[in-house]
């Protein structure tokens, strides 16, 4: 049992938020490292970039898989996406994303990996 850590991009971008081309341009880091996990992993993406990085990994249709938090969605590989809000300090002090909120998606998340 384990748990891997990645982000969509691999650099620090101006206004901490990355452009899609910045996005793009990292994403063959992102498809070589989703491409080493087991089959039937589960992997949850932090937010809308974060979702859409991890379909582009997989060259599915963004617009079959609509990110929502809490929602979950299945890959042709087989592995589970599951995502969230993001967890910045704009989405917990606007309570977009409440502690609640961001316990019960890791508890999925948990489960689908097979974590407990």
């Amino acid at each position: 049992m384990g748990c891997r850590i990645s982000n969509a991009v691999k650099c620090l971008p101006p206004a901490n938020k990355p452009s899609t081309a910045e996005a793009d341009e990292c994403n063959r880091y992102l498809r070589a490292e989703l491409a080493g996990l087991p089959a039937g992993a589960a992997i949850l993406a932090l937010g809308s970039i974060a979702h859409r990085a991890v379909l582009r990994a997989f060259d599915v249709k963004l617009s079959a898989y609509p990110f929502g938090h809490a929602h979950l969605h299945v890959l042709p590989a087989g592995m589970s996406l599951l995502d969230s809000y993001h967890c910045s300090r704009y989405n917990t002090q606007t309570k977009r994303l409440s502690e609640a909120m961001f316990m019960q998606v890791m508890t999925r998340a948990k489960s689908l990996a097979g974590l407990g």
